[in-house]
């Protein structure tokens, strides 16, 4: 099925600080490099509300106390805006996935694309360098497939992306056919409930990703 929308601004690789010969790798953040839903459930905690495990989804997940049907998802949405505007800089990192970085570093250009309000921008980049992945971070929205495809063709080297959600996986594997695609869930409450796909490897340690992303871009 095409996706519908305005074409995403592909910034150059140079704008970015980075080297076209080299390979690219495309990391998400949250449930990737991550623990999102570990983070936003505190942080609904502290508003009088409870996350649980009930889907792999977000905002059919939030519940008053002792209710059983959701919030609407205008409230839910409301939450998740105020979490990126306030509260997304206190995420723990996914275990392994700054070490496995540390490790592709050298051998790869390393982008952090981010589906998160603008709003989210600063807070993203602090917790980024604080937590030793001073990488390049964009903030898009919508399927990554064109965003992907704009920055991996300006590249000669071999190319990555990593994402837990097969709907931006499935787009990247249309717009960007030759990038290799890795499916991650960092939060083992969310695994057996995650769809995943033949087309994408799933692959939830991170030491074990980091060895496959390597061979990938070799």
């Amino acid at each position: 099925m095409a996706e519908s929308g305005p074409r995403p601004i592909v910034p150059t690789l140079e704008s970015l600080g980075l080297a076209r010969e080299r390979p690219l790798v495309i990391v998400d953040v949250d449930e990737v490099l991550g623990l999102f839903m570990k983070g936003f459930g505190g942080f609904v905690a502290e508003r009088g509300y409870e996350l649980r495990f009930d889907r792999f989804a977000l905002f059919q997940n939030l519940y008053r106390p002792g209710e059983m049907e959701h919030l609407e998802v205008t409230e839910g949405r409301k939450l998740f805006d105020e979490f990126f505007r306030s509260g997304c800089g206190e995420l723990e990192p996914a275990p392994g996935a700054v070490e496995a970085l540390a490790r592709l570093k050298p051998k790869a250009e390393i982008l952090i694309l981010s589906n998160a309000p603008a709003s989210a921008e600063r807070l993203r980049g602090d917790w980024l360098r604080r937590h030793g992945l001073p990488h390049t971070l964009i903030l898009s929205s919508g399927p990554k497939g064109p965003i992907t495809a704009g920055l991996t063709a300006q590249c000669s080297g071999k190319t990555a992306f990593i994402d837990d959600l097969l709907s931006n996986l499935d787009s990247v594997a249309d717009h960007s056919p030759r990038t290799a695609r890795f499916q991650h869930v960092a939060d083992p409450r969310l695994r057996a409930l995650a769809p995943r796909s033949d087309a994408h490897p799933r692959i939830d340690d991170w030491a074990q990703l980091g060895e496959a992303i390597e061979r990938a871009i070799s």
